[in-house]
């Protein structure tokens, strides 16, 4: 998939959107070491294989036969990968072998990673490769590559658990870069939530992804990021309408006075969206922001009057950070296509398969994947 600055992924229920979300933080949770632990919450390596045939038939396509599986010629293969500028990175998981016989038979194994130098993977600009549990540096022409370990453990990623900044400092900035990957999927609002009771306060320039830390997020903004773009924000989505943090013996309290009322309204009395509102801004306007940040479904309980300032809220964001949204609410989408920095990824399913609307074997972004 080509990516802007400012991505909208959509598409129809089924489509595929949640599955690219899951695979971007499955990604993610390579450079935390805890890929094959969120693999097994997933439903283990078989959930997220190709439930289909290994090859479909032009004849299938065009109608005249139905779709029939044969047995499998490939071994079992789930391939994560990213390109960019400037390091490019892959990981390759299958099962590991049968012999000896054990009841850890479908925990995945890492088979390969690499990271190499620009947006797509060839052998002469890979900088760190590992092949099971051989890790090395690939040197020129007629040089022995440099071996930096030849016993990592099968479930271990390379950028988690090997750290050379002299020898491999490429490795260590991909894991870095990763690791500040930011991901936020619907936020609790619901009555005994967290997030509605006064929570002991701490610095915090980042939300946490489950939102429990809102009143701190908001006050570090306030007193170390753009104090006026939130309430920019704020009046933008709710005319009239101020925000400030009540803090007592500790405890952070969100306070919002809303237009023709007599008092603030804390967190407890909000309603579901105009909670989950506060939550995006704190998310969007945090003081550090990351290299990317992927929103699943960020309308979800918003009335559609507050989509166009949640839009203008993401487009500002953008600025300083890849974003990617995940949305099938029209009124979010035409407020961000109308970016300049923005592009719309339109998924579509056939015959199971998901692809990305408008592309074929001409306009298709170039990418190799490393072989085992």
């Amino acid at each position: 998939m080509p990516l802007a600055r400012l991505n909208v992924v959509t598409g129809a229920n089924g489509s595929g959107k949640s599955s690219l979300y899951r695979a971007l933080r499955l990604l993610a949770d390579a450079a935390l070491n805890v890929v094959v632990g969120s693999l097994a919450r997933e439903g283990g390596l078989q959930s997220t294989l190709w439930a289909g045939p290994e090859t479909i038939a032009r004849s299938v396509r065009a109608g005249e036969h139905t779709v029939q599986g044969s047995a499998p010629r490939k071994p079992v293969s789930l391939k994560l990968g990213f390109g960019g500028d400037p390091y490019g990175y892959s990981i390759d998981l299958g099962y590991p072998p049968q012999v000896p016989p054990s009841a850890f038979h479908l925990d995945p194994e890492i088979k390969r990673e690499c990271i190499w130098h620009g947006s797509i993977y060839r052998k002469a600009s890979v900088l760190v490769d590992r092949r099971g549990g051989f890790v090395s540096l690939p040197q020129g022409r007629g040089e022995e590559s440099i071996v930096l370990t030849k016993n990592l453990r099968a479930a271990d990623s390379m950028l988690a658990s090997i750290a050379d900044p002299h020898r491999a400092p490429e490795m260590l900035a991909v894991r870095e870069g990763i690791r500040g990957w930011r991901f936020y999927d619907g936020f609790r609002t619901d009555m005994t939530s967290p997030v509605r009771i006064p929570q002991i306060g701490t610095f915090t320039p980042v939300l946490n992804n489950d939102g429990t830390d809102l009143p701190a997020a908001l006050q570090t903004i306030l007193e170390i990021g753009d104090n006026e773009a939130l309430q920019r924000t704020i009046d933008d989505a709710f005319p009239g309408s101020r925000l400030w943090i009540d803090v007592q013996a500790g405890r952070f309290e969100v306070k919002l006075q809303q237009h023709g009322l007599l008092r603030p309204l804390s967190a407890s009395e909000l309603s579901d969206g105009t909670l989950r509102f506060l939550l995006w801004t704190a998310a969007l306007l945090t003081a550090r922001p990351p290299e990317l940040m992927v929103l699943n479904e960020p309308e979800t309980s918003l009335h559609p009057d507050r989509l166009p300032a949640l839009a203008r809220l993401i487009i500002a964001a953008s600025e300083h950070s890849q974003l990617i949204i995940v949305s099938h609410a029209q009124v979010l989408i035409e407020a961000l296509e109308a970016a300049s920095v923005s592009k719309r990824l339109q998924l579509e399913k056939s015959f199971g398969e998901t692809t990305l609307s408008g592309t074929n074997l001409f306009n298709t972004p170039k990418w190799e994947w490393p072989t085992r």
